[in-house]
């Protein structure tokens, strides 16, 4: 253990500034860029952008291959971790969200933003809070020791859930009755960030196990993945925001006033979900962890894309959705700094 933690201890150090660095980059390819990133932003497919489809793929592949698919019936043998994700996720983080949204975008705002602006940015931050995290939950688990199987049970979980209730939640918090929810959107969604990589990690676990042994495949294939996953992750960084950058250069006053609501709302979902589970219901840290990481973290590709669809690439909504992946990596690396630390 203390080889493993050496090894990978200078670049998990300073994550923070490889993220930051690549978020910078992406804004400035975007700006150079001009209208041929546009091209590649439009390169979509029933609502999924084709290239973060593909980066997304690869981040969360390595987490996938590596899942004991055959040890998931033995986590519903303690089904407090799933009450507590339920719970949080779709009972608590959504209204969460919206009175966070509410509170800062049309009360502590109001001077700054105009009426119809903070609608939109309201609207931005309900699909944001309406959407926890399927994709990204799995890197953060990794790099807090949770249990992979546990993970992979309460991303299901969580994906039949919001198949059902994304809607619905979307349509009550923003009080619109007639909005439409592509659906096409929704269902490619998952079936991209988390059916393709969980069956793909599946099929070649079986395979490789078969062909090479436990042994090869645990000290030789998965520490090669390991780098594959982070450099996807920073790929995908660098991209959206090169998708986003002439936006995000035009309103760096707004991306400020977007981003500290959110970011309080995402301490304030941690926080909570560890002190419930770590004080009431005495969860483990493996356990505990990626229980608390996946409220605290959000489907970004989803809430993206559906702004997108509902608003438009340029509207305040879509703005909000992006500053969402502006501040989710930093602050979701600090909550793992801090799992860790009280582990």
């Amino acid at each position: 253990m203390a080889t493993k933690q050496k090894n990978m201890a200078f670049f998990e150090r300073y994550l923070s500034v490889w993220v930051m660095a690549c978020m910078a980059g992406g804004v400035l390819a975007g700006a150079l860029a001009g209208d041929s990133i546009k091209g590649l932003s439009e390169l979509a497919f029933a609502g999924v952008n084709i290239p973060v489809a593909i980066l997304v793929w690869l981040m969360i592949y390595p987490m996938m291959v590596q899942i004991d698919f055959g040890s998931i019936k033995g986590v519903g043998r303690n089904p407090k971790g799933l009450v507590l994700t339920v719970v949080i996720n779709w009972l608590v983080k959504p209204f969460t969200m919206a009175f966070f949204a509410w509170v800062f975008f049309d009360q502590v705002y109001s001077a700054f933003l105009s009426p119809e602006l903070a609608q939109q940015y309201i609207a931005g931050a309900i699909l944001l809070g309406a959407a926890p995290c399927t994709a990204m939950v799995f890197v953060w688990s990794y790099l807090t020791e949770g249990d992979p199987e546990f993970t992979l049970v309460q991303v299901s979980v969580n994906d039949l859930i919001l198949l059902v209730a994304f809607i619905p939640l979307v349509r009550l918090l923003l009080g619109v009755t007639d909005i439409v929810i592509p659906y096409q959107v929704l269902f490619s969604s998952v079936v991209v960030f988390v059916v393709l990589p969980l069956g793909t990690g599946f099929l070649s676990n079986r395979w490789l196990i078969h062909r090479y042994g436990h042994e090869w495949f645990k000290t030789e294939f998965l520490p090669k993945l390991k780098p594959v996953s982070m450099g996807a992750l920073l790929s995908t960084l660098v991209l959206l925001f090169a998708f986003q950058g002439e936006t995000l250069l035009a309103s760096p006053k707004d991306i400020l006033l977007i981003a500290i609501p959110l970011v309080l709302q995402t301490y304030f979902i941690f926080f909570i979900a560890w002190f419930v589970g770590r004080r009431v219901m005495k969860l483990p840290h493996c356990i505990l962890s990626p229980s608390a990481m996946i409220g605290a973290s959000n489907f970004f590709e989803l809430a993206v894309a559906v702004a997108i669809s509902l608003f438009g690439l340029n509207s305040g909504a879509a703005l909000v959705t992006v500053v969402g992946v502006l501040i989710e990596v930093p602050v979701m690396l600090h909550l793992v700094r801090i799992s860790n630390n009280w582990k």
